[in-house]
């Protein structure tokens, strides 16, 4: 690319632009309007009640409050083997609504010749409700599907009736039987029954160990919130000291990253210590296999030598860097001290990622919404259900209608029951179309307004470089000045650069989608191809993420298109390479370590809380079921509030960094082209103003 010539106009962010990529600002307005549209007619039909409530044969919810079925639970059964076989065409389970899960073994043959009525009483519950007629013959009963064979003792979970399974010394058992009589006359083996209940164990212990996480942030929600106080203030305080003591507090940050990881090692290698001798303290990861409680993992040697490696890895990964980057540390504090400044007149663009941050909410709260209406807004489907052979059978039915068809007169065994959630208009064929429209869409509007974020501070902090004398020739709002252009101008460039990411993004997704369903294909060339692309679009998504960011800071320092801009900013880039590959990625791998500080600090603090470990507050700290819950919300918490205020600072920093490769070369420092950057940025590089005092 040719170098940017001098021009004696230009004097900072152009504010006598004019608007660009006009047509992609229309097309995202019409998008937008389409994905309204989108919205309300999946709101018009969906229902989010069929994710939560089962249904029974009939189509209507169970525990849903405000309606009949508000206490009951779904109860399925099909002669005698309910739980055996699943559901067809010719012959589906009959589901009803039931006020208790079956506490007990009982067959309908033993229930109808008890002396006791209350076993009969009993049974009547898991019939269906047309069921009134309790002296009829049994054969009967049991033909027309009336009453189930057998009940067995079952578990609610999900408002759904599954056997209560359960494994006594590796023997399968149901209440506390191994056998069961299946109604028939006939014992079966309670094995038989995980077939039909194979996730519900699984489901089950997932449900008490979310329980049980619930109850821990319970009791423990102010202390995380007081943990994320602490991170947000440890972040404000750094990046404020930042601005007076960068090199001191980039040089203490690495000794402190350093001791942390140290303290890691030798904290691991003293539980790998103490453990010695224990008993079962041997045992391997892999021998013990997967375990709900996390905390049996931390009474195995193993675990803590596998902790003191990783760490030691990362301890010698981090010095040798340091070794060998530290000429290049010098200028990355230059530069970071640089943007400390400007930081420091543009106190509000620490705030601006909260705008961001409500923004994507929004974003995600539409599509989740959105995709869960969608996908509730399959009609109820009836299907013609019978044992013997009927020419109707799998056919549509209505069930108002369907005695007085001829269809009960044809085959007088068939029922009309309920089959499935679906549709046969045209909206519900083009279903999966907008449920792809409402995925790209979220895309789009999310790399819009992360987009919206970057031009922002772009812009605010470009004002403050090309101020030859700062802060005074700045303007009286700079961010405010600056978010106003971006949406008045660049709307339609700021759309053009994200619809080009969302449309890599959602091709990513598709390839991912594809790969989990050949996962259990044995395809080896199709899988190969499949990595290929895969890793092909993930390093093209970098690429255009890289490329958009800095295309991004020349639309909001010059107003131009977003191609025209991302061109100059790439063969800018180019002809700089060396400085981009030093410079740019040492400040990034510097910013990375505060924020491996500031969480490791705060990570380590709230171990030490909440395993009460503290002396002055053991008592203060929560009973807890994990004290991994708190840590790890903690941690993460930290991460993304230290996140937060460190993009700011990277985007003040690729800012600077462009603006000064501009300034280098549309000027040489003589009195008629004098150089914008600050006096140490002069200094450091051994450049001057010709005849001029430096601002």
């Amino acid at each position: 690319g040719t170098p940017q010539k001098y021009d004696p106009t230009f004097k900072g962010p152009i504010y006598d632009r004019g608007c660009t990529d006009v047509i992609c600002c229309v097309l995202l307005v019409i998008a937008i309007v389409g994905y309204v549209v989108v919205g309300i007619v999946a709101w018009t039909h969906g229902d989010p009640r069929k994710v939560i409530y089962p249904t029974d044969s009939r189509g209507q919810f169970c525990g849903q409050q405000g309606t009949p079925n508000e206490y009951v639970s779904r109860f399925a059964f099909a002669g005698a083997d309910a739980f055996t076989r699943g559901p067809a065409v010719s012959s589906s389970p009959i589901q009803i609504c039931v006020s208790k899960c079956p506490d007990r073994y009982l067959t309908y043959l033993n229930a109808y010749s008890s002396s006791t009525p209350g076993e009969r009483e009993y049974y009547r519950h898991f019939c269906i409700p047309e069921f009134k007629n309790l002296q009829k013959a049994p054969i009967e009963v049991l033909k027309d599907k009336e009453c189930p064979a057998m009940i067995i003792p079952s578990t609610p979970l999900a408002r759904r009736c599954f056997p209560a399974i359960r494994a006594k010394k590796g023997v399968i058992m149901v209440g506390n039987e191994t056998t069961y009589d299946d109604g028939r006359g006939r014992r079966r083996n309670v094995t038989e029954l995980l077939e039909g209940a194979k996730k519900a164990n699984v489901v089950l212990e997932t449900r008490q160990l979310a329980m049980k996480i619930f109850e821990d942030y319970t009791v423990s929600w102010y202390w995380i919130i007081i943990g994320l106080v602490i991170a947000m203030v440890a972040s404000f305080i750094f990046i404020v000291l930042l601005r007076f003591l960068a090199g001191i507090m980039v040089w203490v940050m690495i000794v402190m990253v350093i001791l942390v990881l140290g303290y890691g090692i030798f904290h691991c290698y003293v539980e790998y210590a103490k453990l010695k001798g224990e008993a079962g303290s041997d045992v391997s990861l892999k021998d013990l296999g997967f375990q709900t409680d996390l905390r049996v993992y931390l009474h195995l040697r193993q675990t803590w030598l596998a902790f003191m490696i990783i760490l030691c890895i990362v301890e010698v990964v981090i010095i040798l860097l340091l070794i060998f980057l530290r000429k290049r540390i010098l200028i990355a504090i230059a530069l970071i001290k640089e943007a400390s400044r400007a930081v420091g007149h543009i106190m509000m663009s620490l705030l601006f990622p909260l705008c961001t941050f409500f923004l994507l909410c929004l974003c995600i709260t539409y599509w989740a919404s959105t995709a869960v209406f969608l996908s509730t807004s399959n009609e109820a489907v009836y299907k013609v259900f019978n044992e013997t052979a009927c020419q109707f059978s799998g056919q549509t039915c209505k069930p108002e209608t369907f005695n007085t068809s001829n269809i009960t007169k044809l085959c007088p065994d068939a029922q009309c029951l309920f089959a499935f959630y679906g549709g046969e208009t045209a909206y519900h064929k083009y279903l999966i179309v907008l449920q792809f429209f409402n995925v790209f869409m979220f895309f789009w509007l999310a790399n819009f307004v992360i987009a919206l974020g970057q031009v922002t501070l772009a812009g605010a902090f470009a004002s403050y470089y090309w101020a030859f004398k700062k802060p005074d020739d700045m303007p009286a709002f700079p961010l405010f000045s600056a978010f106003g252009r971006a949406l008045r101008y660049h709307t339609g460039s700021l759309a053009f650069g994200s619809l080009i990411l969302a449309i890599v993004q959602v091709i990513r997704v598709t390839l991912e989608y594809l790969d989990h369903r050949l996962k259990a294909a044995d395809n080896r060339f199709a899988k190969f191809l499949l990595s290929c692309l895969k890793c092909c679009f993930w390093c093209l998504e970098k690429f255009i993420k890289f490329l958009n960011r800095n295309a991004y800071i020349m639309i909001a320092v010059y107003g131009t298109n977003f191609c025209t801009s991302a061109r100059n900013a790439f063969f800018l880039l180019m002809r700089n390479i060396v400085r981009v590959a030093v410079l740019d990625k040492v400040t990034d791998f510097l910013f990375f370590l505060g924020k491996l500080l500031i969480v490791g600090s705060v990570g380590i603090l709230a171990f030490f809380f909440f395993t009460q470990r503290i002396k002055l507050v053991q008592d203060t700290a929560p009973p807890l079921n994990y004290y991994w819950v708190p840590i790890l919300t903690v941690i993460v918490g930290s991460y993304l509030i230290a996140h937060g205020f460190f993009s700011v600072y990277g985007m003040c920093v690729d800012t600077l960094f462009l603006c000064f490769l501009e300034d280098l070369e549309r000027n040489d420092g003589s009195a008629e082209k004098p150089y914008f950057m600050s006096p140490n940025l002069k200094k450091l590089l051994k450049k001057t103003n010709k005849g001029q005092p430096d601002a």
